[in-house]
């Protein structure tokens, strides 16, 4: 195996470029080292961009967005007030992967890459509409995260592209987001399903949504159906109740030993208005 540490996110793309076999790139490592121990990937080439400046930073910019490094990790996040003040449910779905020794070294951008249907970090960014700078061979583009999954396990990113910087939008006034999910267990599990849900008032009424489901089809879905049930209103049953019939009848998973398709289903429709609660009560101040 051969192992570089490249300077650059240019000179990481021409590495990637120019490897022959399997390629990984390592930030986090929280999956590729974990995959490489148990002999599941054995990269030919591995390209550790840790070393490249800026990869770790949290920066606000001036018009309230926000840029995060590739290898801020979850932990870092979490201990980032104004970070969390702005986006609590991007920063709690990161929080829900893994141990305290995991969120030490798990990052956004490895979840992301990693192309689970069960990430927990995907659906959150996803609500919120963030986007990836992807750096390649023929520079770089701006691309929405929902855009870079394709499939369990593959990503939309071609040879010698790798993510280097993720963009998460100024927050603004009068808005909240939220995630949640079911696991089996009370922690350290795999989503069943995962919801993010993004949404900014007018006065009480919903101005703008975006709401996406994980783990219920082969990638994270935005589901416009979602947001177009709830903009309008003021969160009345009625409107729950609209919103968990769109989000139930977008799902598309699969049986395995953690559930059935019906009772994912169910609980994407339950799920779904328990996070627009929570996002709605944030956007009114009502709720950290």
């Amino acid at each position: 195996m051969d192992y570089h540490s490249p300077a650059s996110f240019a000179e990481a793309s021409a590495l990637a470029a120019n490897a022959t076999g399997v390629t990984r790139f390592l930030a986090g490592g929280t999956d590729v080292l974990v995959q490489l121990r148990s002999e599941l990937v054995t990269p030919d080439t591995l390209i550790d961009i840790k070393k490249i400046n800026g990869v770790s930073d949290i920066t606000r910019i001036a018009d309230g967005s926000w840029t995060l490094g590739v290898a801020a990790t979850g932990a870092e996040m979490s201990e980032h007030a104004e970070l969390v003040s702005d986006w609590p449910g991007v920063v709690e779905a990161m929080d829900l992967i893994g141990s305290t020794q995991v969120q030490g070294r798990a990052t956004l951008t490895g979840n992301l890459c990693n192309a689970s249907p069960a990430a927990d970090s995907v659906p959150a960014m996803v609500a919120a509409g963030v986007t990836v700078t992807v750096t390649g061979p023929d520079g770089t583009r701006e691309v929405a995260v929902e855009d870079i999954p394709t499939a369990p396990g593959r990503t939309s990113l071609a040879k010698g592209e790798l993510i280097s910087a993720l963009n998460i939008p100024a927050r603004g006034a009068n808005g909240g987001d939220a995630y949640l999910r079911f696991i089996p267990r009370t922690e350290m599990d795999i989503a069943v399903v995962g919801v993010g849900v993004n949404l900014r008032l007018d006065g009480d009424t919903i101005a703008e949504a975006r709401v996406s489901l994980g783990a219920v089809a082969p990638t994270v879905l935005l589901v416009d159906e979602c947001a177009k049930a709830i903009i309008g209103t003021t969160l009345d049953d009625a409107a729950l109740e609209t919103l968990a019939a769109a989000a139930s009848a977008a799902c598309n998973p699969i049986n395995d030993k953690r559930g059935t398709v019906e009772f994912r289903t169910e609980v994407a429709g339950v799920l779904t208005k328990r996070a627009a609660k929570t996002a709605y009560a944030r956007a009114k101040g009502e709720q950290a």
